[in-house]
């Protein structure tokens, strides 16, 4: 029996709250820690996230495929399963070995349990409530990081980081796997049909365009994410003050996810992705006219935040409503694949940038990669207008 969908809406909300923290968010926290006792630089640490990154996004549309082709318990269930085995095997590394081969695991259960696989569960079960579905499933994820960051820190000095991430994994089984297991069913009779119709060999829309406006906005974004701080301060904020400034970006994450909850109904999927993209690109521009001590250091926090907080919607929403939801896990997945790999090379490109660009050298650069974004976006729209409009019966018919 498929539970109530506010009930679900909450379970779901619940394990990418404890997914999100327990694979994504830790790292900042227990990193240097990693690094001291593993006898590992920084280098080699981040370099094993990046790859749990590359493969999440390798791993992307064999998880779509499994999801149209077995339903969302099993996968979202393995997912956790998996994360619960990289987090174990990560906590019991003596060096660069076990670390790696927690990474690698690590990747597959990002694909198999993070937002993605979420959004293709609801695809499934939500029906004609599946935007305002994904809206409320984001609300909830977008506190992982307001639990990890200080969670993790409080363990890290009371047991250390290897208990830490064993906590993490006992969360994954005692948590997660029972809330995945008894909220999804086992399959949905339009899993099934979709199955029993679907061709030897599935065609997709061409999402070209998308794929590469989600790719590019992912490495943006990524970088405002991990280096945000440090751009505040060389634009010249006080270190202070810069943190401050940031920690604004979370409540402007939800209250973005807030308003879209609340105009859901009145606004289409494609306008609030307008919405996300012009934020995101507005926030470079301030970015790059900031200079010292001002108001306009707020209004970027706050442009990006809203930014970063509709765009985690839009990829779950958008391509439902310019393509349909026939084969959805697939498409979400091919559409991941590009902005997973994005958002892994996005920490290491910015250094490379800042050394030979300066700071406003590599804004600028970003502004541009942020003003593609969005005309990638737009000719997304263009073209799928354009293929709607070939397929519609003419007026004469």
């Amino acid at each position: 029996m498929k539970a109530p969908l506010p009930l679900l809406v909450s379970g779901l909300g619940i394990a990418q709250i404890v997914s999100w923290g327990s694979l994504y968010y830790p790292i900042s926290v227990l990193g240097e820690s990693m690094q001291r006792d593993l006898g590992v630089s920084s280098t080699v640490l981040f370099g094993a996230f990046t790859l749990s990154l590359l493969i999440s996004g390798m791993a992307a549309p064999m998880v779509g495929r499994l999801m149209d082709a077995h339903g969302a318990r099993a996968v979202l269930c393995a997912g956790s399963l998996l994360a619960m085995g990289a987090l174990l095997l990560t906590a019991r590394a003596s060096g660069p070995v076990g670390l790696y081969a927690g990474a690698m695991l690590s990747g597959v259960a990002m694909a198999a349990c993070l937002y993605d696989a979420a959004f293709m569960a609801l695809n499934q079960l939500a029906g004609d409530a599946y935007r305002r579905s994904v809206t409320g499933l984001t609300l909830f994820g977008g506190f992982a990081s307001t639990v990890s960051w200080p969670l993790s820190q409080f363990l890290l000095g009371t047991v250390g980081w290897r208990d830490a991430l064993l906590l993490y994994a006992g969360l994954q089984l005692a948590l997660c796997l029972p809330l995945h297991a008894l909220l999804l069913p086992a399959r949905t009779g339009k899993t099934l049909a979709a199955q029993d119709a679907a061709p030897a060999a599935v065609v997709l829309p061409d999402t070209l365009w998308l794929a590469t406006a989600f790719a590019l906005a992912s490495f943006v974004l990524s970088v405002l994410s991990v280096h945000l701080i440090s751009l505040f301060r060389l634009s010249g904020l006080e270190n202070g003050s810069a943190v401050f400034i940031a920690t604004l970006v979370g409540p402007m994450q939800v209250l973005g996810r807030l308003l879209e909850l609340g105009a859901g109904g009145r606004l289409r999927a494609v306008h609030v992705g307008a919405v996300a993209f012009a934020s995101m690109v507005l926030a470079l521009a301030g970015l790059f006219l900031l200079h010292g001590a001002s108001p306009l250091a707020f209004v970027i926090a706050g442009l990006y935040g809203i930014s970063n907080g509709l765009m985690t919607i839009v990829r779950g929403v958008v391509p439902a409503e310019l393509y349909g939801r026939r084969h959805y896990g697939l498409l979400l997945g091919r559409l991941a694949r590009p902005a997973f790999v994005a958002r892994a090379l996005a920490p290491f490109a910015f250094p490379l940038g800042l050394a030979g660009l300066g700071t406003g050298g590599v804004v600028l650069a970003l502004g541009g990669v942020a003003a593609l974004a969005c005309w990638s976006y737009r000719a997304a729209l263009r073209e799928a207008a354009a293929a709607a409009a070939a397929t519609a019966p003419s007026a004469s018919a």
